[in-house]
């Protein structure tokens, strides 16, 4: 089949989401969220089989991977937003004219949305479970490395749809082609929204493609900023918690920015990473202050492309500074727009940092790994959006939806 006539088709099935309850969705995520777990072996047979395709040193690899215990909070997620408010129907402005005329605001679905994203198989059930409850259809476009995983997903949401007599269509898995890719961007009149997830080749391109909306969902280009009156032992815990969590993901911290007169400290500080062998790339003063501490394997002069870079792997950048504004200068230049962090015990300076940086997410005290759609208590998230018109930061149910107005009066006629 056509590709055109598969958006015919997604966005004819969107129309039928508005019959539906809020109840009747929540009923239905839930159904999806036990066949997850009942069919846990079927998804894991197909993940096992993409991931037999991939080199495990590849960065990707952990983003591809699914488990048992994965699964399992796959389904927890899709279980926690069948339990959030609805968005839709919110009335957010309210007024009566002069001339009696009763305005509303009220939240309503975007109608399609469209979803390209690599590999990751877990977006395949966090965009169903956030379109489906916003009264959304979706289209998936996944990464060749992902696809069987995909379709495993897939053909299970729509066996449980079908059982609840859904129109499938409304989740609808496009090819793992770039062709598929292109037909998708330019899907004027089917597809109302597209967001893309991945690395920054992928955000480019689609930003520069597109005949559709698009949100930008940009690349984490993460840095933390261990200031002069830092506690060590947070330090420690944060930095430690940040880049090695999970490496592959956008909220990874990917460089450490320290202050001068803490360098002597740099070495119980990244200490805790020895345990993961991350690699460090250090300017010329944390480089001299690590050398015969850090394993000489594991210790690297930092070079002008090691700040800005989305390692997604164990290696991480450190830049010394000689003030806070400086540290700001450096993730002006090098940062991404979506997660930054200040680990300090003074006020002023952290209120300062905060006001000062411009990104998504700025923490004070606490590892950017929180910057997640499910740890803000959204359920789960579609993406993080790194823009700045429409949402910003973890995109859930309230930023899948527009507004309309619903006017009413009583015969009114306008001179």
């Amino acid at each position: 089949m056509e590709l055109i006539e598969i958006f015919k088709r997604v966005k004819k099935a969107s129309h039928s989401l508005a019959l539906l309850s809020d109840e009747q969705r929540n009923t239905i995520l839930r159904a999806v969220a036990d066949a997850i777990i009942d069919y846990k072996e079927r998804i894991l047979v197909a993940n096992a089989k993409d991931l037999a395709k991939m080199d495990p040193k590849n960065p990707l690899y952990d983003r591809l991977q699914l488990t048992e215990k994965r699964l399992d909070d796959i389904a927890s997620d899709m279980r926690n937003v069948a339990q959030l408010p609805s968005p839709l129907g919110f009335i957010s402005k309210e007024k009566t004219l002069s001339n009696g005329l009763r305005l509303h605001r009220v939240s309503v679905p975007f109608g399609v949305i469209g979803m390209i994203y690599e590999a990751r198989p877990n977006v395949t059930y966090d965009v169903f479970s956030l379109c489906f409850k916003s009264g959304n259809a979706c289209v998936l476009k996944g990464g060749s490395d992902a696809d069987l995983s995909n379709q495993a997903s897939v053909e299970l949401i729509h066996e449980v749809l079908q059982q609840y007599g859904v129109n499938p269509d409304v989740v609808t898995l496009l090819p793992a082609t770039h062709e598929a890719t292109g037909e998708m961007l330019n899907a004027v009149g089917y597809i109302d929204l597209c967001i893309p997830r991945g690395g920054r080749r992928l955000i480019d391109f689609v930003r520069d493609t597109a005949r559709i909306p698009v949100i930008e969902t940009g690349a984490g280009v993460v840095n933390t900023y261990f200031d002069k009156d830092a506690d060590l032992e947070m330090g420690r815990k944060i930095i430690c918690n940040a880049k090695t969590r999970r490496v592959s993901v956008c909220n990874a911290l990917d460089c450490l920015i320290i202050h001068e007169s803490r360098l002597g400290d740099l070495f119980e500080l990244v200490k805790p990473l020895l345990d993961h062998k991350v690699v460090l790339y250090a300017d010329a003063p944390a480089y001299q202050l690590l050398s015969g501490q850090y394993p000489s394997i594991l210790l690297k002069p930092a070079t002008e492309e090691s700040f800005g870079t989305e390692f997604m792997d164990y290696k991480m950048a450190i830049r010394t500074v000689a003030s806070l504004n400086e540290a700001l200068a450096h993730i002006d230049q090098f940062g991404s727009g979506h997660s930054e962090a200040i680990i300090t015990n003074n006020e002023a300076t952290a209120r300062q940092f905060q006001a000062h940086v411009d990104a998504a997410c700025v923490y004070w005290n606490a590892p950017t790994s929180f910057t997640d759609g499910a740890q803000f208590g959204l359920g789960a998230e579609i993406g993080i959006s790194t823009q700045k018109l429409g949402p910003r930061g973890p995109m859930a149910l309230e930023e899948i939806t527009t507004y309309k107005w619903i006017i009413e009066g009583e015969g009114q006629v306008r001179s």
